[in-house]
């Protein structure tokens, strides 16, 4: 294993988590939310589910054609610089969002998110490159932990500007942690392939390799079902992250220095469970470990349900946490294992397109539920929970997703 590279490649969780932890899940969601849009009735839940759907649904048709053109044209390294960069300015501009600027808040948070998620298509795909099998799982799973780390710096540096009520400057920084600890990774990972093709060829190439790529999956039981049990928890995933400051500031009186602490406590105890989980991930297979913590998802929306005060709010952090750590890390691992050698950013291209496409109705699920019911956030938790429940029926059909670090000769 190229331990430099390794090394390079967490480090570029450590940069992405800035955004993550500062824009989505505490200070931008909700400054967006309740105070650019207004939140009375759910009309700040139903805009940032539209930013969020909006992006994801760019991300999906867009990430399996250019996951194959960076197979065949040698860019993907160019591909993960442009779109980091992307969310980088987007990020910073966030600090010119005032009360009322609703449509520019909203278009920044979709190209942000948009470069931040499509990025991750490129950075994903060099997993199996960097380790062998029998390592993928821990090297998954240390990156995740580093970029809870990461995520635990840009709250503590986003902290010291939102008590001096300058959010723009809690943006600011985020951009800059973002833009400056990915650059390890630009430099130290694998240069890109030699193209096979020509640009232009590479296109055309892309998208009739896509069509024939997802042919190739529908052939494939394994992998077939269990990208089908990941749009559906995914999606949970992705709309409790996206919500979560929303939920706890509207519906328990979190302020802002408040839900950034929260989000300190989801971190850190996210650092322990994917650290914990990153050894099991491959001695009991990323299966075993997805649906013990999808158990763990429902548990957190039905106590989500129920919770009157902060402090079991902070509990249920705990619990939400120490679960979102191992099941991101491990779905990875799973995914690596069930990709044909070369053809890594195209396949993950698929998984962004699952992953992303799940996102497109659970946040406009939860922002719809809470709009029609009048602003009641709790009837919207409890109907994303049903996407766990789904989510951990399908990917107990799945029959591949066993130990990691057996090598089964073929």
């Amino acid at each position: 294993m190229n331990r430099k590279a390794a090394v390079a490649w967490a480090l570029y969780d450590f940069a992405n988590h800035a955004f993550v932890a500062v824009i989505p899940a505490t200070v931008y969601s909700k400054y967006y939310a309740l105070a650019v849009v207004g939140n009375e009735r759910g009309e700040g839940d139903f805009w940032w589910g539209l930013s969020v759907t909006t992006s994801m649904a760019l991300v999906a048709l867009s990430s399996p054609p250019l996951g194959a053109i960076a197979d065949y044209a040698g860019v993907r390294k160019r591909f993960l610089f442009f779109l980091t960069y992307v969310s980088v300015a987007a990020t910073a501009l966030m600090a010119t969002v005032g009360t009322g600027d609703v449509v520019w808040g909203w278009f920044l948070a979709v190209v942000g998110t948009v470069g931040f998620e499509g990025a991750l298509v490129y950075y994903n795909a060099y997993l199996p490159e960097l380790a062998p099998r029998e390592w993928q799982g821990r090297l998954s799973a240390y990156g995740w932990a580093v970029g809870y780390v990461g995520a635990a710096v840009a709250l503590g540096v986003a902290l010291l500007f939102v008590r001096r009520g300058t959010l723009g400057g809690a943006f600011l920084s985020a951009a800059a942690l973002f833009g400056l600890f990915a650059i390890p990774a630009l430099v130290f990972l694998p240069a890109d392939r030699p193209a096979t093709l020509r640009l232009a060829d590479a296109v055309r190439a892309g998208l009739t390799e896509t069509r024939a790529t997802l042919g190739h999956i529908l052939h494939l039981p394994d992998l077939r079902g269990f990208l089908l049990a990941y749009l559906f928890y995914a999606d949970g995933i992705n709309t409790v992250v996206f919500f979560s400051s929303v939920f706890a500031g509207h519906t328990l009186g979190f302020t802002t220095p408040q839900v950034i602490q929260l989000y300190f406590v989801v971190q850190l105890s996210a650092f322990l469970g994917a650290w914990f989980w990153g050894r099991p991930t491959d001695l009991r297979g990323p299966k075993f470990v997805v649906m013990v913590t999808l158990i763990q998802w429902c548990l957190v929306v039905i106590a989500a349900y129920f919770v009157q005060t902060k402090p079991q709010f902070f509990l249920v952090a705990v619990l939400a946490g120490t679960g979102l750590g191992a099941v991101q890390a491990a779905s990875r691992t799973f995914m690596a294992a069930l990709i044909p050698k070369g053809h890594e950013a195209e396949f993950f291209g698929f998984y962004a397109l699952v992953g992303k496409t799940s996102a497109i109705f659970g946040p406009m699920v939860f922002g719809l539920t809470s709009w029609l019911s009048g602003g009641n956030q709790r009837i919207a938790i409890v109907a994303i929970g049903l996407f766990f429940l789904a989510g951990l029926i399908l990917v107990s059909r799945v029959k591949a997703g066993g130990p990691t670090a057996v090598v089964v000769e073929r």
